[in-house]
This record gives structure tokens, sequence and C-alpha cells, in this order.
């Protein structure tokens, strides 16, 4: 009789164990069920940088509610700093932060941008609001504890420990330093991240993106950490950790412990930026798994950069082809989508990406998904939609037009970089009709650098002529217009730590053009890094270049034919196609199918056997 109840006993248990991991055999059912299919949602990031307030999220919210929600949207995620009273766009208010945090050294919300938070509540009223719209409620932080926590040795709640007892100023984040590193294993550690996450479990929170996790340090330790808190709590709070390219040496690690992960550092709307991710998608394809997803960015659609850290008030940069592209890659290779774009702000298009149903079951319901190539000028991915046996499949027009052709300046800087800053240039420009200033990210596709050309200056025997006394005739900057006498970001032009009067201030890459007065035999110039760009995590390598003719080379067709094989596809037979952008479709065809694409643009398709 015993010996029956304990088989019994023994074999449920067997069971259950065995039922606690996915078909794929990658990853256990157990926090990845909070995620079963990629997250969707709205983050403050990309609109409102560190200075997002509580009016603005409940209209962002009260949006996705109305619009979005029926669709799958339902995350709505407060970014960075929402602890410091008085931060401001373009970069961090780190000269005299007003930090807001309780008495156990954790940050509470400023209550002058969070009203509702006042008198302790902390996000409740905010989560309580979002929740009765049937939304969930997510929050940024950085890794660690606070840098002025430690300060003030503020106590670890439930321990005789203080802050001073756990942190190390070892590998603090470069670009943000509101913290210090948690030391795994230290008495205390493990406490003060669950009474972290105790807070936020009491607060009702759903989503946590954690910065300065996993690159360029991946901090396995920390991240073990904030796992058991999480679990600890018993709340269902998905978590995402930031930035990227996280190591993919640690994509087993990531992929157990995490619901998504960055796999490229911040994106935002430019196409050398968006292409890059073909390749990036494929590098981390093998790692996706049942509630674990390699994590592409945000999307940086809509109207962007309203108090960001990158560029001016903006509808998106991208096209609407690209457009079409980031979301038709995005939803084939099931990366979650986190909107960026201050949703009441959206166009009727902008809608459109956001609600096409079918589009978004490729992303929700499509399994084995995976490259079929990646060219230079083209691409396309496939998957499978499980309950019928159908195929889908993304095409992309990746060919670019040639920017600049290297070969054709007159001068060059070579590279600049941390080490490296700045240099002079005077050259001869006898008989030249045309100037053109051009600096690139010198290929390490960061192109928000911040770069300067000091006191350009034309000559003319004795006579001089600021060029910035001229009008150019056309520009392109990054996602913002150069800028005369101040850098991109509007502060005054800073390189190698001196302040400079006269100058313009553009980002890499851009191409300023200028017509030349008569006359004028040489140019002179300092070019170099901005101090802005000097404390990034990533980038800060450009390289300047002058032409007297037209950098850029020809531009690509409007439109191209993609050809794919369907027998690589595995598909033999006649196909029905149908387009699922636009529901219409396409034909019947077997063989070969060759769509006609956009530039920068893409198709997506559900190909299905004729029935004989």
């Amino acid at each position: 009789m015993i010996r029956s109840k304990f088989c019994k006993i023994a074999l449920a248990i067997l069971c259950l164990s065995a039922s606690s991991y996915s078909v794929q055999g990658q990853t256990k059912k157990d926090f990845h069920d909070w995620a079963a299919t990629p997250p969707m949602g709205w983050n403050s990031w990309d609109c409102f940088g560190p200075t997002v307030t509580e009016a603005e999220v409940k209209a962002n919210a009260d949006y996705m509610s109305k619009y979005l929600k029926p669709y799958g949207w339902d995350y709505i995620v407060v970014d960075i700093r929402w602890y410091v009273g008085n931060d401001k766009a373009h970069g961090y208010n780190e000269k005299d932060p007003d930090y807001v945090l309780d008495q156990y050294g954790r940050f509470m919300p400023a209550i002058n941008r969070f009203p509702s938070a006042a008198g302790g509540k902390g996000f409740k009223p905010l989560a309580d609001y979002l929740h009765k719209k049937g939304l969930k409620f997510g929050i940024h932080i950085m890794r660690g504890i606070p840098v002025i926590a430690v300060k003030q040795n503020l106590p670890i709640k439930g321990t005789n420990l203080t802050a001073k007892d756990i942190y190390s100023d070892k590998d603090q984040c470069k670009w943000l330093r509101d913290m210090y590193t948690v030391v795994p294993g230290k008495p205390g550690a493990q406490e003060y991240y669950n009474s972290l996450f105790e807070l936020y479990a009491s607060w009702g929170l759903d989503f946590v993106k954690i910065d300065d996790l996993s690159s360029p340090i991946y901090f396995e330790g920390e991240i073990d950490m904030i796992r058991k808190a999480i679990d600890r709590t018993g709340r269902k709070i998905v978590l995402s950790t930031s930035p990227g390219e996280t190591p993919i040496a640690h994509a087993d690690h990531v992929q157990k412990n995490a619901n998504m992960w960055r796999t490229v550092g911040d994106f935002w709307d430019s196409w050398q930026q968006l292409k890059e991710h073909f390749e990036v998608f494929e590098r981390w394809n093998k790692w996706r798994a049942y509630g674990a997803y390699p994590d592409g960015d945000m999307l940086p659609l809509g109207r962007i950069g309203i108090r960001a850290e990158r560029g001016d008030p903006r509808m998106t940069a991208f096209t609407k082809d690209e457009q079409y592209t980031l979301m038709t890659l995005w939803s084939i290779f099931k990366s979650p989508l986190m909107f960026g774009g201050n949703l009441p702000d959206n166009d009727p298009f902008t809608l459109s990406l956001l609600t096409n149903k079918n589009v978004l079951k490729v992303l929700n319901e499509s399994t084995n998904n995976k490259p079929l190539f990646t060219d230079k000028d083209k691409a396309a991915w496939m998957a499978d939609e499980p309950k019928t046996g159908a195929k889908y499949l993304a095409v992309f027009n990746t060919a670019d037009q040639k920017l600049v052709s290297e070969e054709k300046a007159v001068w060059n800087s070579r590279l600049l970089s941390r080490t490296s800053q700045s240099t002079k240039l005077d050259i001869d420009i006898s008989n030249a009709k045309k100037l053109y200033l051009v600096v690139n990210d010198s290929g390490d596709n960061t192109d928000w650098d911040h770069a300067n050309w000091i006191e350009p200056t034309l000559y003319k025997g004795k006579d001089s002529i600021k060029l910035t006394s001229l009008k150019w005739r056309k520009a392109t900057s990054g996602w913002q217009k150069p800028k005369l006498n101040q850098s991109v970001s509007g502060n005054s032009l800073i390189t190698n730590k001196i302040k400079y009067e006269n100058g313009i201030g553009t980002h890499s890459n851009s191409i300023i053009e200028f017509d030349l007065p008569e006359g004028y035999t040489r140019f002179k110039a300092i070019v170099g890094l901005d101090e802005a760009c000097i404390s990034q995590n990533v980038g800060a390598t450009v390289k300047f270049f002058v032409f007297t003719q037209d950098p850029s080379g020809p531009p690509p067709p409007l439109t191209s034919k993609i050809p794919v094989n369907l027998k690589d596809m595995g598909l033999s037979d006649s196909y029905l196609i149908t387009d699922l952008w636009s529901g219409k479709v396409v034909g019947q065809f077997s063989g070969e199918f060759a769509p006609e694409i956009n530039s920068h643009g893409a198709g997506l398709y559900k190909i299905v056997k004729v029935s004989k």
C-alpha cells in the first residue's frame, strides 16, 4: 500500500517534470510561459528619453487600449530614470540629479513627474490605471545599487547589513553613473535584489527592462540574482535584458534566465542600422526558444524625438518602404515589438503597420523561422504556419546607393577616435565649384556620433571668409539637421575639451553641400569628435572627408525583382500566394516566385498548396 502510493507520487512527479519542458526541448516552461508569444507594447524612450511624465504615459495607454489592445498590444513601459525629478533631453543630468529613493536604498518615482506616486504609493496607482484597461505595466531600471544609497549607507531591508556591504565600484556603467555593482555572493546582495522585486511586485509590475546588464559586460551573477528575486515574488514579471549586442557566448545562459535580450545597441530610424539587422538576426536565430526571444530593440516609428536622446521631434526618418521592411523582418524573426513613437500622434499609415492581423499572426504563430539567403542587395526568410502546413515567405530589396565613394575625396582625416579625437586640414581647392563636407561612422554602424567642423574657413590670398557665413545647398545629418556654431545636440562646440564659437555640428553619417564663391583657393578647418560622443558606450569612431564633386554613387533602381526558388523552401508543386500586407491574392506559382519589391522595401506572403 505504501509502496503503491509512493510509486504513484513518483510517477506524478516524473510526469510533472516531463511536462515542464517545451516541445522544442530548449528551455523549461516556467517563467517562459509568461511570454508565450513575443511581447508587444509601447516604451517611452524614443519619445521622451529620461523625462516622460505620468500624463504622457496615460495618454499612450489610452490610445493603446482603444486602438491596439484588440491586436495583442498590451505592455506600457516607463523607460529610464523615472526616479529623477530634474532630468533632461539629449543626454542625462548627471551634474545635480534630484534622486528620489526610500529608506532601503530603492529608487521611487519622482512625484513632480508622477503625481500619483505621492505618499509612498510608488507606481501602484499608475499600474492600477493600466490594469483596469486590460494593459500591463513595465519599468526600466539600471543594474546594481544606487551610488547615493552607498554614500548614505542605507540599510538593506530585512537584514542588519547596509549598501556599503554589498557594492563594488568596479565595472560601473560608463554612460550613466547612477549605480554601483552588486557583488554576487556577498551577504545581503541577494536580499537587496529580493527587496527591489518585492517592492515592484507590490506595485503590480508585469515587465522589467534592466540596463547595463548584458553589454559590453555580461553580468551573469547579477542576472542569476535577478532571476531568483523575480521568481521569489510569485508575480509574473517578464524580464528583458539590455543593452546589446548581448555577447553570443552567453546565449545559452540568457535564454534560460530572461524572456528577451538585446541583439544590438540602441536602434534608431537609420536605414544603415536597419540593414545591419539581417546579419544580426541570422546570427541569433537559433537561440530563439519558447518564451525567450532575441530582441532587435524598439520600433522607432511614428512621432519620435520629442524629448529624446537622439534627434529633434520628428516623424520617423524611415520611408514607408523601410517601415514595411522593419515590421516584416521583426515579424518573420519573431522579435518582441516595442513601439517607440508617441501613440496619440500616429497617422493612419503608422496605425496600419501595427494592426495588420495577417502580419501579427506570423509574429505570434509561425514556427521554424529561418533565413533563405542574405545577400548584399536582397534577402529572404521563411517560416511555417503550423496549423495548416502553409509556408510564410518574406522578401527584401536591400540594394543601396553608395552615399560616399571615399576614393573621390580630396582629403580625409583617417580614423578619429577617443585616443585621437581631432586633426587639422589645409587643402588646395583651386578651381573647385563645390565643397562637400562628409562625416561617416568609419564602418562601425554607429551613425549617431557627434562630429564638429571647427572654424571652417575659405581663403583667397589675404582674404578669407567663414564657411558658416554661407548657406549650404543641402545637408543630411542622421536624425537632426546640422547646426551652426553649436553641436548637433544644440550644446557648445567642444572638441578635445576646448570650446569653440564657430563651426558646424553634425552627426556621422552626414553630407553637407556648399556652392563655392569664385576665386577661393584654400580650405582650412579643425575636425574632431564632439564631447557628447566621447562618453558613449559604443561608437566614437568617425572619418571626415572633403570632396569637390558629388561623393555619391548612382542610385539603385526604384524596384527590383527578388527571385525565390520555391524548391529551396521544400515546395515542388503548384501554390497559391497571397500578399499578407494587402490581403490580396498574387497568383498561382510553381518553380519560382519573383515579386517586384520597392527599393528598401519588403513583401510578406503566405504560400498554400493548390489542391489537385
